[in-house]
């Protein structure tokens, strides 16, 4: 079902308990990731194109979560190329409809249990001053793990940015427990 790219991907979520699967993302989901993306400012919206890539050339770093059979929770990522043990989270959205349950923590936590991202010491991604939810996202799943939260400006607003936008801060959770490859 196409649905316009301001509307929330899963507008008309039915009310109550859902249960969320969570998978690997594949190039078909692309064109949903990129709607649920834009249904989640102040996140940039990239290319389809970009998110085709992510939800396939980089599927291993990549999390979705699907709801009532609508994607309603991404996560991309990669490894850093100069520190492949770090995990460096691009994006995390959750639809509107089903923000409050915990969706980000869970994705953050399968995403890290995954075989393939057992070596993962430590997670980096960026965020605003102003970005409220990530901070809060970040800080609890770093309190979930009982890591380290460090962050300072990595991305100048006027040096970086072209005073566009928020300076970004970059963030590093870490070391991560090692207990957690096993779990």
């Amino acid at each position: 079902m196409a649905l316009p790219a301001h509307q929330p991907a899963a507008k008309g979520f039915p009310h109550g308990p859902v249960a969320f699967s969570l998978r690997k993302p594949q190039a078909a989901d692309g064109a949903a990731i990129h709607r649920l993306i834009a249904a989640c400012p102040p996140l940039d919206v990239n290319s389809l194109y970009c998110n085709l890539l992510q939800a396939s050339h980089f599927a291993d770093c990549c999390i979705l979560a699907e709801g009532a059979g609508l994607v309603v929770g991404w996560i991309s990522g990669y490894r850093l190329p100069v520190d492949p043990r770090t995990l460096f989270v691009w994006q995390v959205a959750v639809d509107p409809a089903v923000r409050g349950q915990g969706l980000g923590q869970r994705l953050l936590t399968a995403l890290l249990a995954r075989p393939g991202l057992g070596d993962i010491t430590a997670i980096a991604t960026t965020i605003t001053p102003s970005n409220r939810a990530s901070w809060a996202l970040f800080q609890g799943f770093a309190d979930s793990q009982g890591a380290p939260l460090r962050h300072d400006t990595h991305f100048d607003r006027e040096r970086h940015l072209a005073g566009t936008q928020e300076s970004e801060h970059l963030v590093t959770i870490g070391p991560l427990p090692t207990m957690r490859a096993a779990a």
